[in-house]
């Protein structure tokens, strides 16, 4: 079993504290390449073909390997991510009687606590956020552990995917959206325009939350 970190935003972070949240779809880098349209791009173990993150992800071209690419980088079933997402380091004693308040308490100083920015409703009593790129091990509150990893087309999303996502079905100038119409905006207003329709190959990664 190995660990890893992984990073989520705000409100991806309430959808998995909610249980809402159970997959990600992270681009796979670099891009499979199709040489021409008798290539494959895939993973290749044994004599056939099949989407396996046991495997390296391989180019071919009939019989002849073209190039390996690395296994995927969030891990394999039964590997840990631990998640990063923004905080703030504040003195332990600063919320300890704040209800609703998550504090994670620094484990070698009796001085610093993390709290987070998700679900944070009241002001910010004069501390930073920090991105959570800058999160540290010992402040992380979410830990998952990965259940299966695939590789699909991005546009392949299944309306129960989609809404493991953690997307909500909404409303749009009066008509319904499916889980996977919402998904998509989601996946756009976060990696910006035009990337639904680019439909890259995803690391498709399931997770459980368990106790950190």
């Amino acid at each position: 079993m190995k660990e890893r970190q992984i990073r989520f935003s705000a409100p991806m972070v309430r959808a998995i504290l909610d249980g809402a949240k159970t997959q990600t779809r992270r681009v796979v880098k670099p891009q499979p390449e199709w040489v021409n349209e008798n290539a494959g791009c895939g993973i290749a173990t044994g004599g056939g073909i099949m989407p396996s993150p046991r495997d390296d992800w391989l180019h071919w071209r009939g019989s002849r390997l073209l190039r390996p690419e690395p296994r995927c980088p969030y891990g394999l079933p039964g590997d840990r991510l631990w998640v990063r997402e923004t905080f703030a380091i504040v003195p332990r004693t600063a919320y300890a009687r704040s209800d609703g308040v998550q504090q994670t308490l620094r484990p070698d100083d009796d001085h610093d606590a993390a709290i987070y920015r998700a679900g944070w409703d009241r002001s910010n009593g004069g501390f930073r956020w920090r991105p959570s790129i800058h999160m540290p091990r010992w402040a992380s509150r979410i830990l998952l552990e990965i259940a299966d990893v695939r590789v699909e087309r991005l546009q392949d999303i299944s309306e129960a995917d989609a809404k493991a996502e953690g997307a909500h079905n909404h409303k749009y100038n009066g008509l319904d959206l499916a889980y996977a119409r919402a998904y998509s905006d989601l996946w756009e207003s976060i990696n910006g325009p035009d990337s639904w329709a680019a439909n890259p190959w995803v690391w498709v990664v399931e997770f459980r939350r368990i106790e950190p």
